[in-house]
């Protein structure tokens, strides 16, 4: 069964100042709009990918980065059915783990991976995609109707699709 996955890359959220020091209320800004984003699609799974990070001897987020990272996701309605798997490649302190262990600690489904294959697979373990109902707020439906067509000249009766478009907001 096919499911949606919203990837996360490092360089769409995570914002440094003008000194080069990261910035932990941009970051969040961007991390809340990306977040939104998925939501709004009803995307229930998202990979966070941080491979392209490269740490230095000091880590770039403190302890309380990570926590104010992973309240973003609180803030904006991350809920306990959804799932985010955090992608690395270094991690020598520990911050991805940590950002998965305080959003697991809160009861969420998070996992920090260093493999690729490992994330997708844990991903796709998951609940199946909610039904039609389960749809977010502001989620709108396209109905498919299916019309009959007359038989052609040769005897033959053919199908078309139509859609119907929504209407514009007023």
């Amino acid at each position: 069964m096919p499911q949606e996955l919203q990837i996360i890359r490092a360089v769409e959220f995570i914002r440094y100042g003008a000194e080069g020091r990261f910035d932990p209320a941009a970051s969040k800004l961007a991390l809340a709009k990306l977040i939104r984003a998925c939501r709004k699609r009803g995307i229930d799974q998202a990979l966070m990918d941080l491979r392209e990070l490269r740490p230095g001897s000091k880590p770039v987020f403190s302890l309380d980065d990570l926590v104010a990272l992973v309240n973003t996701f609180r803030e904006i309605g991350f809920t306990r059915h959804q799932r985010l798997a955090v992608l690395y490649e270094h991690d020598p302190h520990h911050r991805a783990r940590m950002f998965a262990a305080i959003g697991e600690g809160r009861g969420w489904k998070v996992e920090a991976f260093n493999h690729y294959e490992e994330a997708l697979n844990w991903l796709s373990s998951g609940p199946k995609p909610r039904s039609r109902a389960g749809r977010p707020a502001g989620a709108k439906s396209i109905p498919v109707r299916f019309v009959k067509i007359k038989k052609t000249t040769a005897g033959k009766s053919s199908s078309r699709t139509r859609t119907k478009a929504p209407r514009p907001a007023a």
